[in-house]
């Protein structure tokens, strides 16, 4: 793999920090601007919405410049977000800055993996995105744990000014490794949107949404799962956190490497191994040791997805691959509002701890289904059509013979009736 690849991944774990590591300073941010817990809760949202808005809005924003370029500016946003954040002073400053720090997020995975696939041959495309994506992995490993550490020693503004290091860190490392690329072809608007008329993008993201909900509806209520269902210790849970993230990097690789020998097949089973994994999972959650490897196990098969779908997506649309790879991110964010709310709503019906595991699971099936259902009738539409070939003109030999009858003195006639002009015998 190209070592121009390392500049992404550093992006990637800046992103991932940022994005997850408010979730465990909740309590330091609430207490510090005087607002009640669910309240602060809003931070997330207001994350997660500006990367909805920010994905499409700025891919097509930057349409005509080079993709470089377009990297540069948007982990300048990105640092300018999570800057303003660190010095916001009351709770309504601090979502609009993690607006503007969710902005630049889908974007740039939309333009970096167009990048990453451009540094290496056809076959090894997956494997590419993936080594990107391996930021957002090791972000769980990693940055969210250490985040988290300094926040509640230092102050949770502390955090966000070590992402924002990272966010300088990642510019200079975009700068001097990541190839020159080419200007843009200049399209317009209408031009860049006509991905969306087509029904497999659709589907696809379609895909995309639920799949990657079942993931959140488990991963948004695990610490309570460990706490309430296994029997761990608070303090246990961080160390089990970086189990799940050490999962998800194995599953990060993996998924890249699967998707490169067989896109399709690999969707398939990294749908249906999720399916299984969470199902065994919720049973094995009230023990301990077997709670901690199926954690470990749904970090593997749940992030298994992230390259696979993101290079499925983009192979709808290769012609536009920056816009439909970027809308992946507004999915998959999608995808974590909405687990996290199917997962609230069975934990507030009294179905325990667990239940967002089982729910989890039925929706990995859905996917998996729908998966099933979208690729094989997409090919046996490709199969029906068949290219139409204009019928080849036939000799008309009647005709042929009207013409030698009318040929002037000089002309004949082919095997097809075609004149044919003799050699004058003056000449």
């Amino acid at each position: 793999m190209p070592l121009a690849l390392a500049a992404l991944t550093l992006a990637a774990f800046g992103i991932g920090t940022t994005e997850f590591v408010v979730m465990g300073l909740l309590p330091t941010i609430a207490h510090s601007l005087n607002v009640s817990i669910p309240h602060a809760g809003y931070l997330v949202s207001a994350y997660a919405l500006g990367v909805v808005v920010g994905a499409p809005l700025l891919t097509l924003a930057a349409r005509r410049l080079p993709a470089k370029t377009t990297l540069l500016w948007l982990m300048g946003l990105f640092t300018v977000g999570n800057v303003t954040t660190a010095l916001a002073p009351n709770e309504p400053v601090m979502l609009v800055t993690r607006f503007v720090a969710g902005l630049p997020h889908g974007a740039f995975f939309g333009v970096g993996a167009v990048v990453a696939a451009g540094m290496v041959p056809a076959g090894r495309t997956a494997k590419a995105v993936s080594m990107m994506f391996l930021g957002l992995a090791l972000a769980n490993i990693a940055g969210v744990p250490l985040g988290t550490y300094l926040g509640t020693t230092l102050g949770w503004r502390s955090a966000f000014v070590v992402v924002a290091l990272v966010g300088v860190l990642s510019l200079s490392a975009i700068a001097l490794m990541i190839p020159r690329q080419q200007k843009a072809a200049p399209n317009g608007v209408r031009a860049e949107l006509a991905a969306f008329r087509r029904r497999d993008v659709w589907c696809a993201l379609g895909i995309v949404t639920v799949g990657f909900a079942s993931i959140f509806t488990v991963y948004s209520y695990v610490a309570p799962l460990l706490t309430e269902a296994s029997g761990f210790t608070s303090a246990s849970v961080s160390y089990l956190l970086v189990l799940l993230g050490v999962g998800m990097t194995v599953g990060n690789v993996l998924g890249g490497r699967a998707a490169d020998r067989a896109l399709v097949p690999s969707l398939y089973t990294a749908l249906a191994s999720l399916t299984v994994v969470l199902v065994l999972f919720a049973l094995a959650a009230p023990m301990k040791v077997p709670a901690a490897i199926g954690l470990f196990a749904a970090g593997v098969a749940g992030f298994s997805l992230g390259p696979i779908m993101q290079t499925y997506v983009m192979s709808k649309a290769p012609d536009h691959a920056s816009l439909v790879s970027a809308s992946v991110q507004s999915a998959f964010n999608i995808a974590n509002s909405l687990g996290a709310y199917l997962g609230g709503l069975v934990i507030s019906a009294g179905l325990g701890y667990t239940s967002p595991v089982w729910l989890g699971a039925l929706l990995a099936l859905a996917g998996l289904v729908l998966a099933v259902v979208i690729t094989t009738t997409t090919r046996r539409g490709q199969a029906t059509v068949t290219p139409s070939v204009p019928p080849q003109p036939q000799p008309n030999h009647r005709e042929g013979r009207e013409r030698t009858r009318q040929a002037a003195p000089g002309i004949g006639c082919d095997s097809n009736g075609g004149p044919i002009r003799r050699a004058d015998p003056a000449a």
